[in-house]
């Protein structure tokens, strides 16, 4: 059938996510296993000492705080399926737009799906990367009711952890002396800056609910305020759970755990509680997962129906109206990752070129105001220029970072992303194939009001 007229092609997403869905699929997105682990990784790269180790928490949410204002106006823009993906392809070309989406179906979304699958074994004894599948082929509605209670759920334990390690603990008794150092040296300027690479790991994930535009009721209102929202709860979570560590366990403590709010709550309450902590982990993490497979297959979709992408990519399933096959695809493409155990390889490779394709979207807004001055902006950036230009200098200075630091990684990095290139001309070319056909209609990108 041609797929111009198959009905599953031409279906549009339907808008079924609301404020609160957008607030909590923001929040569990992000939040997996970082908190329970990179606390005590960024407290030894800063010495232990608290007060920088609390700043690197801050600004490393700050920093995600300007790309969700920038995103915001972007989103109210083109409220269309695909986000970031959309906004590169409209300012900087379908090329670079192509690039990002090959990147996340082959490493960073899957690459992430079985990260937390194989972490979600650890605890579980199973490896489960195909768990949140059936859910988010089966209806957007559903998917993100599941998302709303684990989300919930996981942050409620978060905060009541919290509050108990702060009321019990005694770590800031002995605290006062390694609050702040006594004077900065290189090596702890340094120790701060990787500390913000491992927190920015943590923040990871807040840009995906923009994959998820074209689902969303009044996305010009919603959308900036749900990023918006989301992303401040969680510099808000992510400061109460080291404040209870750091009272659970003091500096040093909390610095030389590996398995820190398991120590915390053992230390302060009692071994039995560990249990909880468990089961509180592998709910965050399965959330972040379902999440994750919630928003990453409108990438595919775009670009699917862009005919940059399978084809069989671009259908909306006619009972549940999901993008079902983008699910399975990446759904699939995960487990495989997660089996073979490629996954660590190819996301130390290639997860800085992330930030790359995040500074370029967040360029968009430049462009944007460039070409179309006059459109109707629901949303607008504050203290516009300034803050998407910060947050696309601190996204650009992380992925430099790693060019100079570690240059080998960059270039197998940019190795593997470019891998992608014969694959998109190879797609470009079925593409003009097809608009040269007579009969046929090219494939047109997805529109705001899609």
């Amino acid at each position: 059938m041609d797929r111009n007229t198959d009905p599953h092609v031409s279906m549009n997403l339907p808008r079924t996510l609301g404020l609160r869905d957008l607030i909590l699929l923001t929040i569990g997105s992000v939040i997996g296993s970082g908190i329970f682990l990179v606390p005590g990784a960024v407290l030894r790269q800063v010495n232990a000492f608290i007060i920088p180790a609390l700043l690197v928490w801050l600004i490393g949410g700050l920093l995600s705080l300007l790309g969700a204002l920038t995103y915001g106006e972007l989103a109210a823009l083109k409220p269309a399926a695909g986000g970031l993906y959309v906004y590169i392809r409209d300012c900087f070309g379908r090329f670079p737009a192509f690039l990002f989406g090959w990147t996340l179906f082959f490493v960073i979304s899957s690459g992430a799906v079985a990260t937390l699958a194989v972490a979600f074994s650890a605890y579980l004894g199973e490896i489960v990367p195909l768990t949140p599948l059936l859910v988010n082929v089966l209806g957007t509605r559903k998917s993100s009711d599941l998302q709303n209670w684990t989300t919930a759920a996981k942050v409620i334990a978060i905060l009541v952890m919290s509050i108990v390690l702060l009321w019990f603990g005694r770590g800031f008794r002995e605290a006062t002396p390694s609050l702040w150092p006594r004077y900065f040296n290189t090596s702890l300027v340094s120790g701060f800056g990787l500390a913000m690479i491992s927190v920015l790991w943590a923040y990871e994930g807040w840009q995906f609910v923009t994959y998820n535009a074209g689902e969303v009721i009044n996305p010009r209102r919603n959308f900036p305020l749900g990023l918006i929202i989301g992303t401040a709860a969680l510099i808000g979570i992510y400061l109460l759970a080291n404040l209870g560590y750091l009272a659970a366990l003091g500096g040093i403590g909390v610095a030389q755990s590996d398995r820190l709010a398991a120590t915390a709550v053992s230390t302060v309450i009692a071994p039995a509680a560990v249990k909880l902590i468990t089961i509180m982990i592998l709910i965050s993490i399965f959330s972040a997962t379902n999440g994750t497979m919630l928003s990453s297959p409108r990438v595919y979709y775009a670009m699917a129906r862009d005919g940059l992408f399978f084809q069989k990519l671009a259908e909306v399933h006619p009972r549940f109206q999901t993008p079902a096959f983008a699910v399975v695809a990446g759904a699939l493409w995960s487990a495989v990752l997660a089996i073979t155990g490629t996954f660590d390889q190819l996301l130390t490779y290639v997860i800085f070129i992330g930030w790359i394709f995040y500074a370029l979207a967040g360029a968009s807004i430049f462009v944007y105001r460039r070409r179309i001055p006059d459109a109707v902006r629901s949303f607008q950036v504050p203290a516009y220029p300034i803050t998407p230009l910060l947050f696309v200098v601190a996204a650009a200075a992380l992925a430099l970072n790693t060019i100079v630091t570690q240059p080998m990684r960059a270039g197998t990095g940019f190795a593997i992303v470019l891998l992608g290139a014969p694959a998109y001309f190879i797609w470009c070319r079925k593409s003009e194939h097809t608009q040269s056909r007579p009969g046929k209609i090219a494939a047109q990108a997805v529109t705001p009001e899609q």
